[in-house]
């Protein structure tokens, strides 16, 4: 009876270990199909980058395509670049200049033949305005002061300048004081009548014996009819422009001269 129990024990092992041995052997094949058909991405970012994987660096391997940027799209030209812009739909406009002011524009020159002598001068207000910008200038080389009213020349007189140690200094000088009957505190009182004081520092335009071989100390000296002259028309604040050798003419415009 035990033997028999024995036996009956050792056919039911025998049978589990040999079912156990088939469900072994059916589910190993399965196993390794799964692991085989992995899908690549299993070794890609999620972005299609590949990963250190097996066959990431095996030579035999296809390469694995790696998308490469996408193609730019050339946008849609709502209008024409810069330089292909076509001139004649977008002309360069001219750059405005400021309008010359026409009371400033030389409209005549006094009709004087040659040169001025020393103490030679000229005056004709005839056809010049009455009132009008009144300018006046001096070119040292030149050796002539010049009074324009409106543009028009009015006046013009040979003058006595400064030496090279005392010049005639270069530049725009407004008329700052003036007095009829003036006498120099600096030099012995000596006469500077009709003076017209261009500088703090005594630069004048004045009546003077305007001859040859004679200088200033750096005034302007014109003379004393001219200056008599000069004296009625003038007020403080006119404008005297001294330039060496700068030639103006008719149509050329006063301001900066």
């Amino acid at each position: 009876m035990k033997l028999g129990f024995l036996a009956a024990a050792i056919a039911a092992f025998l049978g589990l270990v040999a079912a156990a041995g088939y469900l072994l052997i059916e589910a190993t094949p399965s196993l390794a199909t799964t692991v085989v058909k992995l899908p690549d991405a299993s070794f890609t970012e999620p972005a299609g980058n590949p990963l250190a994987g097996p066959d990431f660096a095996r030579a035999d391997a296809a390469p694995t395509a790696v998308p490469g940027p996408a193609p730019s799209k050339a946008p849609a030209m709502a209008s024409e670049p810069a330089d292909m812009v076509d001139p004649a739909a977008n002309p360069p406009q001219p750059v405005a200049t400021a309008p010359r002011d026409d009371q400033f524009v030389i409209k005549r020159i006094l009709p004087i033949n040659g040169p001025i002598r020393y103490g030679e001068w000229h005056w004709d207000e005839s056809g010049a305005p009455a009132k009008g910008a009144l300018v006046m200038t001096v070119d040292l080389e030149a050796r002539v002061l010049s009074v324009f009213r409106g543009g028009y020349e009015i006046g013009a007189t040979a003058v006595l300048l400064g030496t090279q140690e005392k010049p005639t200094p270069l530049g725009k000088f407004p008329v700052i004081w003036k007095k009829a009957d003036h006498y120099s505190r600096t030099y012995d009182g000596a006469p500077m009548p009709f003076t017209h004081r261009l500088t703090n520092d005594g630069i004048s335009i004045h009546g003077t014996k305007v001859e040859k071989g004679y200088a200033s100390h750096g005034c302007i000296g014109v003379p004393n009819g001219f200056g008599k002259k000069l004296f009625a028309v003038t007020k403080l604040g006119d404008v005297v422009y001294i330039t060496r050798g700068k030639r103006i003419g008719k149509g050329d415009s006063l301001v900066g001269s």
